[in-house]
């Protein structure tokens, strides 16, 4: 396993990160989620991210159970708020009276002091900023959160939340969760760059563009696998990705990765993990094996004119406009 730093800060996280967005207390049985956590751990994955609104709690009450008995020491532990936890007006947003009480539940339901990673899953346009980071830095003192970070924030959110920061003495943001694969690049003409110059890594969720990049799903009205995400109850939030704009050019890549020898899984996790900004990848996995499968990327060394080929190979597919939305339905 290859280790970072996560953004500036001292911390060192697993290049690959083990997330339970979709998993742990909805799609995976139990005992399966925790032999994914088993595996990830034998891989050498120290870094486990989750969300107070992952299946209502249920995702960080399993992911606990699964990390009991292991040396607190030894592993990172990221969650988020932000999202409505309940029926309440302020069971959302970055409140401080939310994120204060969400904190305390997070650490109740991971059997653990402390979070070594408190994000912001989205930006509150509701809630002053300067509440929002205060409550944060207080989180800090207490030693209840070891480093702060966001989720799908803009550049200029970014910008203007470490210009405060700094104005007001805060812990900075270290971090930043956005969706990063070969086919959403929207993060690299603002958000990158801003990032290198100040010091924030990217934990990037969905590098296999929810499984599509494996090329398990086939263009031309073809059925999914059976078991697949597709076929889920996640399967709507996939829709802009299943369609044939898309699966046409992915499977052109997943030829020319399985003509270099490689699985398309493998390259892409490979491709995202050259940027330097980015310090740890999120994958998930209903099976054991798949985590195995995954860690195979960190030996893949990719030539130059094999980045050009599959870029050029999904070129029609890719998104780079920071602009560009989808239905919140389509996006967690």
């Amino acid at each position: 396993m290859d280790y970072r730093h996560l953004g500036r800060s001292g911390l060192l996280v697993s290049a690959l990160s083990y997330g339970n967005w979709i998993t742990h207390g909805s799609q995976v049985e139990e005992d399966a989620a925790l032999a994914c956590v088993k595996a990830s751990l034998d891989a050498g994955i120290t870094t486990f991210d989750t969300a107070d609104v992952y299946a209502i709690g249920r995702a960080e009450s399993v992911l606990g159970r699964a990390l009991k008995g292991v040396r607190r020491d030894s592993i990172e532990i990221f969650t988020k708020v932000y999202w409505p936890t309940g029926p309440n007006p302020n069971n959302r947003g970055l409140s401080r009276k939310h994120i204060i009480e969400s904190v305390h539940s997070s650490l109740e339901r991971l059997q653990t002091d402390h979070v070594d990673l408190l994000q912001a899953h989205r930006y509150d346009y509701a809630t002053p900023l300067e509440e929002t980071l205060r409550a944060f830095d207080d989180l800090v003192r207490q030693g209840k959160v070891h480093y702060v970070g966001v989720s799908e924030w803009t550049a200029e959110q970014i910008a203007d939340a470490l210009h405060l920061a700094d104005e007001m003495g805060f812990d900075r943001l270290v971090s930043n969760q956005p969706q990063y694969s070969l086919i959403w690049r929207v993060i690299e003409p603002e958000v990158m760059p801003l990032s290198e110059k100040e010091g924030v890594g990217q934990i990037v969720w969905s590098p296999l563009a929810q499984g599509v990049l494996t090329g398990k799903y086939l263009p031309a009205g073809a059925s999914p696998p059976e078991g697949s995400r597709a076929v889920g109850v996640e399967g709507s939030e996939m829709s802009w990705l299943l369609r044939d704009e898309v699966l046409e050019p992915v499977q052109v890549y997943a030829e020319l990765c399985r003509q270099a020898g490689y699985t398309p899984a493998s390259v892409a996790l490979a491709w995202v993990l050259r940027n330097q900004n980015v310090s740890s990848a999120i994958i998930g996995a209903s099976r054991p094996e798949q985590v195995a499968e995954n860690v195979k990327a960190l030996d893949i060394v990719l030539e130059p004119d094999f980045v050009d080929a599959i870029e050029k190979a999904l070129a029609p597919t890719t998104l780079f406009d920071p602009g560009f939305t989808i239905s919140p339905a389509e996006r967690p």
